[in-house]
């Protein structure tokens, strides 16, 4: 045989900010290996931080390239290994959110606040109030296996909405979960409380992820193949043994969306949310709340699209069962994210219900299923990311405190702050030492938090009525925009029923502005249940109220929120530059 071995051809520039990201995690895991402790941490900040940089850097560039946009009547995007990869306008749209908020994200996780500690336990495996455990918080031990796992989970999310082969995004979907995972089980303070977060985070997720493979497997069957060209070919034009059988093509897509809904917190499939955004470490819930939902609409829209496409240039009548799930789907996440989020009086499960009924209100301008569609996703995606990653960099700094004759040792419970490993400052009032202890979530705790610390509830309050859709912030703009394309329906020209469900959304919006509105007369109206609140601090140091102290930053988290509080303002007033950019992600290539 005279066959020879011809290699393939690939554009490594086309994959640049996906290589320069996992490229980092791998440095990472060397400088755990060989760099020394006491620099250890400043090095891999300063890596994370440079690499998610460049990789947006590298998006941009991309994003002018004339083979990505189609310059002078070209096709636009560029097909990478074979169709593995799809590099076109909304893929890197996508990547570019993702990037940009981890990149924030980044800073909140780096920030050990005037305690002199971050939000991660010296030691993951010990056991909570273990010796063990005890030991390695006296010698100091710092986690800061931390930012390999940030970027490997943010390489898995930029692969996720940009691969055109089915298999490729579950093994994305994996790459972005299994450092999350391990991320969530990371708390320095309420260990077990993380540790059954990080638990259930992987069991459920296990069997979203056996749900996408088996969806994969019909896909297949009915296709011949998992490359999503194909399969729309398949679909517009079916043959075979199978072409008979719609209906396994239909049901191995609902499998592959329901993997895909897990992961944005859809409901029935939203269990998961509330239990692991209130466990993980708050940097982390603020992480995979803003970039692992960017990233799961990008591959939802991306399968959705071409398989509607695919269903709507066939004989097959089938595409309306595929509308009907979608439908369900959205109008009970929007249902359950607005009704049970009221009735919450924690601030991170409050937000995690947010989270979810945000999840209906992108899937309301999903399902108009046009080009104003993907141009209201990504725009969405940009602000309620923005909104997110801010508030719960707010949270980090709202802190427990106790007297310190009253401390108690490591957590013996699953909600239990951990005062063992609390650093000491003094009440002004009493000038008695006290421990700081973990995040402050009960509501309760924001009462009077707007007169000890205007700053920080007022960019809370920011950022809680962006989330509600309040004119003259970027929440309103993103609802507008989200519902506005459901309203036009699927040919962009209106009619069709998709308005039912703008409607529904702006009730549901409604409902939500009593929870987010809540908050604030707590923080500015309502005094501290221990009594009168206390001056604001103009000193930058620590403002002590009964039981709540805000924390001072050493610089990362006061600049992420205020990244945040000032793209939520710009793009509230000023949206027009990036919603002409998020036109321009329309461009979509199957």
């Amino acid at each position: 045989m005279n066959d020879s071995f011809v290699a393939p051809t690939v554009d490594w520039l086309y994959l640049a900010p996906i290589l320069v990201v996992l490229g980092a995690g791998v440095v990472g895991v060397l400088i755990e290996a060989f760099v020394p402790a006491r620099v250890r941490r400043t090095t891999q900040v300063v890596l994370a931080l440079l690499a998610t940089a460049a990789a947006f850097a590298l998006v941009v560039v991309l994003w002018r390239d004339p083979a990505v946009q189609g310059s002078d009547g070209a096709p636009y995007g560029v097909r990478v290994l074979g169709g593995s990869m799809v590099i076109d306008p909304f893929g890197l749209a996508i990547q570019g959110i993702v990037v940009l908020l981890a990149f924030l994200a980044i800073l909140v996780i780096a920030d050990r606040t005037s305690t002199g500690q971050d939000a991660f336990a010296p030691s993951a495996a010990a056991v909570p109030g273990s010796p063990y455990e005890d030991l390695t918080r006296r010698k100091g031990l710092e986690q800061t296996e931390v930012y390999p796992l940030v970027l490997f989970a943010v390489g898995g999310m930029m692969i996720f909405p940009a691969t055109g082969n089915l298999l490729v995004m579950f093994v994305a979907l994996e790459v972005l979960s299994l450092p999350l995972y391990v991320l969530s089980a990371m708390a320095r303070r309420r260990r077990l409380l993380s540790q059954e977060a990080s638990f259930k985070y992987f069991l459920l997720g296990a069997f979203a992820s056996a749900l996408f493979v088996f969806g994969v497997a019909l896909v297949y069957g009915f296709a011949g193949s998992v490359d999503l060209v194909e399969v729309f070919q398949a679909l517009a034009a079916p043959e075979g043994p199978l072409a008979t059988m719609p209906g396994l093509v239909v049901v191995g897509v609902l499998l592959i969306l329901a993997g895909l809904l897990f992961k944005i917190g859809a409901a029935p499939f939203h269990a998961w949310t509330p239990d692991v955004y209130q466990g993980a470490p708050t940097p982390i819930t603020g992480f995979m709340a803003a970039c692992t939902k960017a990233a799961a609409f990008g591959a939802l829209l991306r399968v959705l699209y071409v398989v509607s496409l695919g269903l709507a240039q066939s004989s097959l009548a089938t595409r309306e069962d595929l509308f009907v799930a979608l439908w369900i789907v959205t109008l009970l996440t929007m249902v359950v994210g607005t009704v049970v989020g009221a009735v919450q009086t924690d601030v991170k499960r409050l937000l995690a219900y947010s989270s979810i009924a945000h999840a209906g209100f992108i899937l309301v301008g999903v399902v108009g299923f046009s080009q104003l569609s993907l141009r209201a996703t990504v725009f969405y995606l940009l602000v309620y990311g923005l909104a997110t990653v801010g508030a719960f960099a707010v949270v980090t700094l709202v802190r427990e405190t106790a007297p310190v004759r009253e401390r108690v040792p490591a957590a013996v419970g699953a909600g239990a702050s951990d005062g063992a490993d609390a650093d000491n400052v003094t009440d002004g009032a009493t000038e008695q030492p006290v421990a700081v202890l973990g995040e402050a979530t009960h509501l309760a705790q924001w009462a009077g938090l707007g007169r000890r610390s205007p700053w920080l509830a007022g960019t809370f309050s920011l950022f809680l009525l962006s989330m509600a859709g309040i004119p003259l912030t970027a929440g309103f703009v993103a609802k507008f925009t989200a519902f506005g394309a459901a309203i036009a329906g699927p040919d962009g020209q209106g009619g069709g029923s998709t308005w039912v469900l703008a409607v529904v959304g702006v009730l549901a919006s409604a409902v939500a502005v009593f929870f987010y509105v809540r908050i604030i007369v707590l923080m500015f109206f309502t005094a501290p249940a221990g009594g009168a609140a206390d001056d604001a601090s103009d000193d930058g140091g620590a403002i002590e109220g009964p039981g709540v102290t805000v924390v001072r930053s050493t610089g990362p988290t006061t600049i992420a929120i205020a990244a945040c509080a000032l793209g939520v303002l710009l793009l509230g007033v000023f949206p027009s530059p990036v919603l002409d950019l998020a036109a321009e992600a329309v461009k979509f290539v199957p």
